[in-house]
């Protein structure tokens, strides 16, 4: 297919990259003209403005929109609803609320145009391995775009929802899973590296990996990270988030869903920020008031 694409951040970047390989041909916007040149030395075809890039686009035109969440989202859809036609197509392929969504294909669709919202796993790992997707929208829409889904997809890696919004659904959540495993993993680990035993946590990753029950690419992450720095010494332990865990946390309390791990590791990141955590300097001050337990200072 031919298809336009703006945004060419480190994922967008590399999924032109995988649709090039694969023969699709893509016109490319963004806002670093430095970065359109680049992607244009494996083939795409360089864009100066977003009018440009409708214009440089077959009849039905396909957009995908690989922007950050919010006003960038808002602002690329109501210029393109500027100057696309009935029955064209708009792809967010970022990770959008899936309200906001579900708001925004309303308003495509008073225009004609149809809005799919694609969620998209695989991270800087996408190119080599193929990225996981999840979308929505209008079903004719969602078939006449699904050469894009199967060539930026792993064999099986991609999958049809239903409404709008669902595409955009499902990914939360997915997310929210994968902040309740991260968490699992690293304590586990830490538990591990507190032993008084002198084990080696990257072997014992790696053997996780062959028939235990908690194997997964997040698994074979850790040993790469492992390997890569034993002790993460490296590192500071400060984790942020994306806010996805924030919307499935709080879509669980919409629909009454108790979604304790996935808010306690969002919690845990939050914790992870604090220079001084002030909570704790009560809790050690409350033991010492009533039961005269010992406490540090800063000047011991």
């Amino acid at each position: 297919m031919k298809i336009g694409f703006v945004g060419l951040g480190k994922m967008g970047f590399n999924m032109v990259h995988r649709l090039l390989i694969n023969d699709h041909e893509v016109v490319v916007w963004d806002r670093s003209a430095e970065t359109i040149k680049e992607i244009e030395k494996l083939g795409a075809v360089g864009a100066s403005s977003l009018e440009d890039l409708v214009e440089k686009l077959p009849s039905r035109k396909v957009v995908w929109l690989m922007v950050p969440a919010g006003k960038p989202v808002d602002q690329n859809l109501d210029e393109l609803l500027e100057m696309l036609n009935k029955n064209d197509i708009v792809i967010d392929g970022g990770n959008s609320y899936w309200k906001d969504t579900q708001a925004r294909g309303e308003k495509a669709a008073k225009e004609g145009v149809h809005f799919l919202d694609c969620g998209t796993s695989g991270g800087v790992w996408g190119l080599q391995n193929g990225y996981c997707l999840m979308y929505g929208g209008e079903k004719e829409a969602a078939e006449y775009a699904e050469p894009i889904f199967k060539t930026l997809a792993p064999e099986d890696g991609y999958v049809y929802c239903g409404a709008p919004g669902t595409g955009h659904l499902v990914k939360m959540v997915h997310n929210g899973i994968e902040y309740g495993m991260m968490q699992s993993y690293a304590e586990g680990f830490e538990i591990l590296e507190k032993t008084p035993y002198d084990l080696d946590l990257a072997k014992i990753a790696d053997a996780w990996q062959y028939g235990s029950v908690v194997r997964s690419w997040l698994l074979e992450l850790a040993v790469l990270a492992l390997n890569e720095d034993p002790k993460l010494d490296k590192l500071k332990d400060f984790v942020s988030d994306s806010g996805e865990g924030r919307w499935t946390i709080q879509t669980a309390i919409d629909f009454d869903v108790p979604a304790h791990v996935i808010t306690a590791s969002l919690f845990t990141r939050f914790q992870s920020r604090q220079e001084e955590s002030f909570a704790m300097k009560m809790l050690a001050a409350l033991r010492n008031q009533f039961g005269g337990h010992a406490v540090k200072s800063k000047n011991n």
